[in-house]
């Protein structure tokens, strides 16, 4: 019972070992795309440790960040389409190393019958990330690209649990759907009012952000 420990607290006792019995257990590395645009999906993800990135594409391949999975939880746009099942319209990939379940499709329907705290899971699951696709929303229409930067890295920070993120300034820039001087701009501005540490390929969160 070991991977389903993380979530005694959520689902009762059968459904735990409904996910041992039905689910299959992945080990996914870093960097690695876990559900592509346009691929048919057949499985639910639950992470169970990890973090995953949540990304929409344009025909260019420029893309927009609409959110991170973080363990015990699950993404509900992938919950849509393979209920429906309709093809991936978003992107998914391995922030850092990912253990998750894969729930098949077929089992989902008879666990929203059977297990209350399924049904919850999956309510939760759906109104969590509708609130947070508005305030992606929210940020792109209302928001200065500096609100937004400080956003994104306090969320990418929460979502690696770490304050040291490595990325480059054009990853950064691509993720915001702006350019790469732009981005580095404001991050150095960021770094003179002492909320940044900037290094080569790598950002260090300080308290004050």
């Amino acid at each position: 019972m070991q991977y389903t420990e993380p979530f005694n607290a959520i689902f009762e006792l059968a459904l735990l070992e409904e996910f041992e019995k039905t689910g299959e257990l992945l080990h996914i590395p870093a960097g690695e795309v876990i559900i592509e645009i346009g691929q048919m999906v057949r499985v639910m993800p639950v992470i169970i440790s990890g973090s995953v990135k949540v990304s929409r594409l344009d025909d260019q391949g420029h893309e927009l960040l609409l959110y991170y999975i973080n363990p015990g939880e699950s993404c509900a746009m992938t919950l849509t389409c393979c209920m429906e099942f309709f093809p991936s319209e978003i992107q998914a990939v391995a922030e850092d190393d990912v253990t998750l379940w894969a729930i098949p499709v077929p089992v989902m329907d008879s666990w929203m019958q059977k297990y209350p705290t399924w049904k919850r899971f999956v309510m939760q699951t759906i109104r969590f990330r509708f609130n947070e696709l508005l305030k992606t929303v929210d940020q792109i229409a209302f928001q200065n690209l500096d609100e937004r930067l400080v956003h994104y890295l306090k969320e990418k920070s929460k979502a690696i649990d770490s304050t040291l993120i490595n990325l480059s300034h054009q990853q950064i820039a691509n993720e915001l759907a702006t350019s790469r001087v732009v981005i580095s701009r404001l991050l150095k501005k960021l770094e003179t009012d002492k909320r940044v540490l900037l290094y080569r390929n790598q950002i260090k969160v300080l308290k004050a952000l």
